[in-house]
């Protein structure tokens, strides 16, 4: 596969529309708050720190799904006279703010619990409870997750790019939010279920509390990952190079374009792209030979890419221009 193919498809990552993510955030949400409850039931029941641990993950998760859908709701709003670009990088502060909690509410409270577990030991209970609720919490994560994976695939099968590529580079932040905590909540269930069954055949509270520890640390990671994509989006990310060159070759094809000076393209949301280029045109086109040129510009250019949004072209002097102009003695 090319790399201008996997490009493109990076390119027009969300234009499948927000209906779908939606439908893929409510499901995780409905299944994190009732694992949140029964595993914070079965870890008071059984005593152990990896099941409280799972609980705040599921809350921190919870948590996050909610503020994605508020990202998602907010994003739609359409452009407006406070808002000419839209609302659309306002998805990005919400998820930014989504892979905070989940930091905060659950990667901090797991090592925090498993560090205390390590040092103060913690009587063991029942596990039998625990492991009921373990096992069907994976059967509703997996669903969860199944939900976002299918999303994915059918994505990047539109977009005929590899489902890793699509889902490292797509900036629908909402499901990639999904599917990789879905991911870490399937990890950390099989941890929680290891630390129960070490303290079961040891009777010892320190596999607890390295399950706990390790939970954690998986959080943080997912939330290092989350918080840098939506950081770069906040900061404003370019389209990649491959795609930023297809856009110039749309341009230079349009008739009276002699050459695109100037380049800066802007991923605004999952299906906004802003372009903005200064343009050099035939020096003997008119004034309205320019204007159609613009409209060509940019039909061709939402025709190959469907994400795009906004296209501002400016009619800019090229060298040989201003050369002669510096010949003449203008300045």
């Amino acid at each position: 596969m090319s790399e201008a193919k996997a490009d493109d498809g990076e390119a027009d990552g969300g234009d499948a529309g927000g209906g779908e993510s939606t439908f893929t955030v409510i499901v995780a949400a409905l299944a994190n708050l009732g694992i949140a409850v029964a595993k914070a039931v079965a870890g008071l029941i059984s005593g152990s720190s990896a099941m409280l641990s799972e609980a705040a993950h599921s809350v921190a998760d919870t948590v996050t799904e909610v503020m994605l859908l508020t990202a998602l709701k907010r994003s739609e709003k359409p452009a407006d006279e406070d808002h000419p670009l839209g609302y659309g990088p306002e998805r990005y502060i919400w998820a930014m703010l989504a892979s905070i909690a989940t930091f905060v509410g659950g990667a901090v409270f797991s090592i925090y619990d498993g560090v205390h577990t390590l040092i103060a030991g913690e009587e063991l209970g029942n596990p039998l409870v625990s492991y009921i609720v373990l096992g069907v919490a994976f059967l509703l994560e997996g669903y969860s997750l199944r939900t976002g994976v299918k999303q994915v695939r059918r994505e990047a099968s539109r977009l005929r790019v590899p489902d890793t590529y699509y889902l490292r580079h797509t900036p629908d932040t909402a499901v990639k939010a999904v599917v990789m905590e879905d991911s870490a909540a399937l990890i950390g269930l099989l941890l929680a279920a290891g630390g129960l069954l070490g303290g079961q055949l040891t009777g010892s509270g320190v596999w607890d509390g390295i399950a706990s520890c390790l939970i954690g640390l998986l959080l943080v990671y997912v939330a290092w990952v989350l918080g840098r994509s939506n950081a770069q989006l906040l900061i404003g990310r370019p389209l990649p190079p491959a795609v930023r060159a297809g856009v110039r070759e749309e341009l230079k094809s349009v008739p009276h374009i002699v050459d695109v000076l100037e380049l800066t393209t802007l991923i605004q949301g999952p299906a906004e792209i802003m372009i903005a280029a200064k343009v050099d045109f035939r020096d003997m086109a008119t004034a309205e030979e320019v204007e159609w040129a613009c409209e060509e510009a940019e039909a061709q250019l939402r025709e190959r890419f469907p994400s795009v949004r906004r296209v501002y072209l400016d009619p800019t002097p090229g060298r040989e221009q201003r050369e002669r102009r510096e010949r003449r003695g203008r300045p």
